[in-house]
């Protein structure tokens, strides 16, 4: 099924990965970090795919040596939960909530990590106000409970934060599953902020949850609609709240939420975030990790870096 990489290669394991700006922007880059003969390889899963689907690619990634390591996206909990036992160390954030969102391989060790926690949080405090949460004490609300909602709700949840976290947390989903397991992630790091965990099964739902925040809360599009597949979480009618932030995690597909916010933006004060900059992030901790490389993420180095993603990947698609 898998053909044996003949230079060193980066797995992209998505949903329609062939569309993603990262087939463009990865030559550009790898020839700017010294990466001269690397490449990247898309795989693309059906959402909730077959287990058996994610340990073959795993196992190909693990035993092929050309193959270097992948990111992950969409599949983070679900090739997490069928790969598990296949890898020989996982760091913390990866055991903590149970996903992989990078396999890289180091001395014969395949290695699980869950770099969101690190990608979202430098994204959220690249857009964040100073002090938003303590001034405003708005929520937050994420809707979709996958590992991206997982990463960026304990970013917020940091005690180290101070009193610049959200007054309160409200995820929703359409599976009780997935609903269940953020809650028990939520429990097992034992923060003080008020969480809800309630089940929207249609837009409709997710309007009625968005119209009972407090201004200023923070609101985002963790589904993958927009993306992965077409449509919006919330419908036409959803009320943003007053001087809140709406942020689309993704930054290529028909974006319907996106398109929502920025109407909502001409009518009232909110701030509208796309995906872009965690793009940035998460692709560059990943490439890191498994070329074994440093990148940074802030300065005139990450500014070249983000330079060539522009020039190179960010049209339409």
């Amino acid at each position: 099924m898998y053909e044996p990489a003949d230079r060193p290669t980066l797995y992209f394991i998505g949903v329609t990965t062939a569309k993603s700006s990262i087939m463009r922007v990865f030559p550009a880059w790898a020839d700017y970090l010294g990466l001269k003969e690397a490449r990247i390889v898309g795989i693309d899963f059906a959402l909730h795919d077959a287990p058996e689907n994610y340990r073959a690619a795993v196992r190909f990634i693990r035993d092929d040596p050309m193959s270097l390591g992948a990111l992950v996206t969409t599949h983070k909990l679900d090739l997490f939960a069928a790969c598990r036992d296949m890898f020989d160390e996982i760091d913390p954030h990866a055991t903590l909530m149970a996903e992989v969102s990078c396999i890289s391989k180091r001395d014969g060790r395949l290695r699980a990590h869950a770099k969101d926690p690190i990608s979202s949080g430098l994204a959220i405090d690249g857009f964040l106000p100073p002090g938003h949460f303590e001034r405003t004490r708005g929520a937050l609300f994420s809707m979709g409970a996958g590992g991206s909602t997982i990463a960026l709700s304990w970013h917020l949840m940091q005690p180290s934060r101070g009193a610049n976290r959200p007054s309160r947390i409200v995820i929703s989903n359409r599976s009780p599953a997935r609903l269940e397991h953020i809650r028990k992630i939520h429990a097992n790091m034992g923060s003080d902020i008020p969480c809800a965990y309630i089940l929207a099964e249609t837009p409709e739902r997710n309007d009625a949850i968005m119209a009972d925040l407090p201004p200023g809360s923070l609101v985002v599009n963790a589904t993958g609609l927009g993306k992965d597949a077409p449509g919006s979480p919330l419908t036409g009618a959803a009320r943003f709240p007053q001087g809140g932030i709406a942020w689309e995690l993704n930054y290529r597909g028909d974006l319907v939420f996106l398109d929502q916010a920025q109407a909502a933006s001409a009518r009232l004060p909110l701030q509208v975030e796309d995906g872009w900059s965690y793009f940035l992030y998460g692709w560059t901790q990943v490439i890191a990790e498994v070329f074994d490389i440093d990148i940074p993420n802030a300065g005139p180095g990450f500014d070249r870096i983000s330079k060539i993603a522009l020039t190179a990947g960010r049209v339409s698609s």
